[in-house]
């Protein structure tokens, strides 16, 4: 299951720079989470990164998109093998 941002977000700036897979965006009116790019870490991480660092707790699973560990994983593999791809390129 990807992660979102609910509306409580204060726009601190702190989630975007600590997600390794670039999912997160500064919205019209807060930060928000690209589902196909969020892994919650998994790859990367123990635990997602902008939970760990949000000071307001807004980041909760997103139940819209649920998703496997295994699928997961599946889609942070997707995602360094693009990123290999183009840095090859």
């Amino acid at each position: 299951m990807s992660l979102y941002i609910t509306d409580e977000c204060i726009n601190c700036d702190v989630c975007e720079p600590v997600c390794p897979n670039e999912a997160i965006y500064l919205g019209e009116l807060i930060y928000e989470i690209d589902p196909d790019l969020c892994t919650e870490c998994i790859g990367h991480y123990d635990q997602p990164q902008c939970q760990l660092f949000c000071p307001v707790d807004c980041i909760p699973k997103d139940p819209a998109h649920e998703e496997t560990h295994d699928q997961l994983h599946a889609k942070y593999e997707k995602i360094i093998a693009e990123k290999n791809t183009s840095n090859s390129a």
